[in-house]
């Protein structure tokens, strides 16, 4: 089996790597910070609605600390934002011919990836993955602990993308290889067009109008550019089937995943690749996006002010549509 490396053992890596490294997988991660350091001091704890359990794999602080196999399965688990720098430490670590599978929102990633590298393949990250202390990751799916479909970029599959299934089927996370993966990842991006508002306002918090509006910019925008895109909302069977929204015990939902950079104070979002997507296929094409391009001027304010879920109000977030002339 080959060796997996996860690069950005967050959320969503840290959810893989620690359910991949207990059911037997190969694993390598690649951290930073707090979270490096617990995992090598203690392993990594994973919580769900119905496991609770600690793994323990090998994890360094930079590409160029790995000595990369020929057959080694890369990874990208970080946000947007953080893909080209990545990219580059992995190219100066000697990286060249294994296969990159992006585990990330948005769908720029993949044309970072294949500008340098030849074997890259898209996932469409269905998992609610939790983040907000280090050596603790959780996922509130059951009876999986997520979904994903995955491809190779730009379209078909091979046998990496079937060897990555396998591993992840033992790891309890439901795979669908898929020969169009992109419309799969262009579905979820309409899903997380929604993410700002949400950290903005703080989960469980009324939205108004506001998901619908920045939908149907979405939608209008793919139909200009001709883009097909497949739905893999709350109307997709799989969800029903394998991941039913659960509480874990002790852990509260801590929101999306632009509500928990919030959090945890972050530099910068990842709007400007699912907000700023829609932004920039509507000016290519000609197709006004107003709202869209306001929730980027909010996750620029909320970033600049250091602000947390919560404490911006649905008021605030109409006004930017609509300012007062």
């Amino acid at each position: 089996m080959a060796r997996v490396v996860v690069y950005g053992v967050g959320a969503i890596g840290g959810v893989v790597a620690a359910a991949l490294s207990t059911s037997g997988s190969d694993v390598a991660g690649i951290a930073r910070g707090a979270q490096l350091q617990a995992i090598r001091d203690g392993g990594l704890r994973l919580l769900s609605p119905d496991t609770d359990t600690t793994a323990h794999f090998a994890c360094v602080g930079a590409p160029s600390e790995i000595d990369w196999r020929e057959d080694d399965l890369i990874l990208l688990c970080m946000k947007s934002q953080d893909t080209l720098g990545a990219l580059e430490q992995l190219r100066a670590a000697g990286v060249e011919n294994q296969h990159i599978f992006c585990l990330q929102n948005g769908v720029t990633n993949e044309r970072f990836a294949l500008r340098r590298f030849p074997n890259v393949h898209g996932a469409t990250v269905m998992l609610p993955g939790t983040f907000l202390k280090p050596g603790e990751v959780v996922s509130h799916s059951s009876p999986r602990y997520g979904m994903l479909d995955i491809g190779q970029f730009p379209r078909s599959h091979n046998a990496a993308d079937e060897t990555l299934a396998k591993a992840m089927e033992a790891a309890n996370i439901a795979v669908f290889v898929q020969e169009d993966v992109m419309a799969s990842k262009y579905g979820k991006l309409l899903m997380n067009l929604g993410n700002i508002t949400q950290a903005a306002l703080g989960s469980g918090v009324g939205q108004g109008e506001l998901p619908a509006l920045l939908r149907a910019e979405g939608e209008a925008v793919l139909d200009a550019a001709g883009i097909a895109w497949s739905d893999v909302g709350k109307d997709d069977p799989r969800r029903k089937k394998f991941m039913q929204i659960k509480d874990v015990d002790g852990v509260p939902r801590a929101g999306g995943s632009t509500a928990q950079s919030l959090l945890r104070g972050a530099a910068s979002l990842e709007t400007e690749y699912l907000n700023g997507e829609i932004v920039l296929l509507g000016r290519l094409h000609g197709v006004p996006t107003p709202v869209n391009a306001a929730m980027l001027r909010v996750a620029t304010r909320l970033v600049r002010e250091a602000a947390k879920p919560g404490q911006t109000t649905l008021a605030d977030l109409m006004a930017e549509i609509t300012p007062a002339s």
